[in-house]
């Protein structure tokens, strides 16, 4: 409990914080913002796990085996980056834009213009819409998070790979890569060519690519066509995390971006259950099958919400103008 609100209170702000700083670049910086989010984990697994011999093997602080080490100094040093990060969070001053660009003016319908209280967002169609969406793109990216080591595993060796194992783990690692590397690419595309489209042309290709990953990446190009499947999911699920805050800026303002970016994120907590869920479920129901087929129940169910997901987005519109 403790660990996941601190999480969700880290998160947040910074997002909240950049978005005023840089609306005219909103994709850009909350791709940056959740980018360092990302490669941030992968940093502080490898210093536990293997950098450097692994603070697991090597540490002993006050006389606490490894595991109850690492929480120790990793709470230590938390406190103290988050209490310095913390310094430099703070809204600009009121009135303020940034050089050259011209604030959104709610009479020529500019996105961002329009501020909508958390409240009030819950009422339109568009925040269950943008909801709905994140969740589909969650459910497919967190779904492989939870299985794409022993799907790896089964599927390459079904095919008759003998290093099935050293391959996964490699997917593994270009999935992280890539993940983070596609906050980064997402959130600049959706500044040149619109929030909408982008998020559209991301779930439409994980979608595609959800489907395409067994019988079209593994059948046809084993090893290879595992690491790219791996790696194309893992870029179109860490470009969600760019998008959706930008697009809950566009839709419902960009100076209460902090507080209803938070009820938009709560769809992430929800594909948090049901991702791995799918695919536990369906890989237990079908213990003792020798063909690793099973498992394509569930990348076909996500592939199909994903490409749901772009058609909610499709048919979604700007909201209207608030009254009174």
């Amino acid at each position: 409990f403790l660990s996941g609100a601190g999480i969700g209170l880290a998160y947040v702000v910074p997002i909240a914080v950049c978005v005023k700083w840089f609306p005219d670049k909103k994709g850009l910086i909350t791709g940056l913002a959740v980018a360092g989010f990302g490669f941030g984990a992968t940093i502080w697994v490898k210093l536990a796990g293997s950098w450097f011999g692994g603070l697991l093997n090597t540490t002993s602080v006050f006389g606490l085996p490894g595991v109850q080490s690492v929480f120790v100094i990793y709470g230590i040093t938390f406190f103290l980056l988050v209490l310095l990060g913390s310094m430099v969070m703070v809204n600009p001053p009121d009135g303020y834009v940034p050089q050259g660009w011209s604030p959104p003016n709610a009479d020529n319908g500019d996105h961002g213009a329009i501020e909508y209280r958390a409240r009030d967002m819950l009422r339109t169609p568009q925040f269950y819409m943008l909801w709905t969406t994140f969740m589909f793109a969650g459910i497919a990216g967190l779904m492989v998070i939870y299985c794409i080591k022993l799907f790896g595993i089964d599927a390459l060796e079904y095919h008759g790979v003998a290093n099935a194992r050293a391959v996964t783990g490699t997917a593994m690692a270009w999935y992280a890569i890539f993940n983070g590397l596609g906050r980064l690419a997402w959130g600049s595309i959706t500044d040149r060519i619109g929030r909408k489209r982008t998020i559209i042309i991301m779930s439409a290709l994980q979608g595609v690519t959800m489907l395409m990953t067994y019988h079209v990446f593994i059948s046809f190009g084993m090893v290879y066509g595992f690491i790219v499947a791996a790696a194309l999911i893992g870029f179109n699920y860490g470009g969600s995390f760019a998008l959706f805050p930008a697009m809950t800026a566009d839709y419902f303002g960009n100076r209460t971006v902090g507080t209803n970016y938070g009820w938009v994120f709560t769809a992430y907590g929800v594909a948090g259950l049901a991702g791995p869920l799918l695919a536990g479920y369906f890989k237990d129901a079908a213990q003792g099958a020798g063909q690793p087929g099973v498992w394509m129940t569930p990348f076909v169910i996500a592939g199909v919400v994903c490409l749901l997901g772009a058609l909610v987005m499709t048919l979604a519109k700007r909201p209207r103008q608030l009254s009174g």
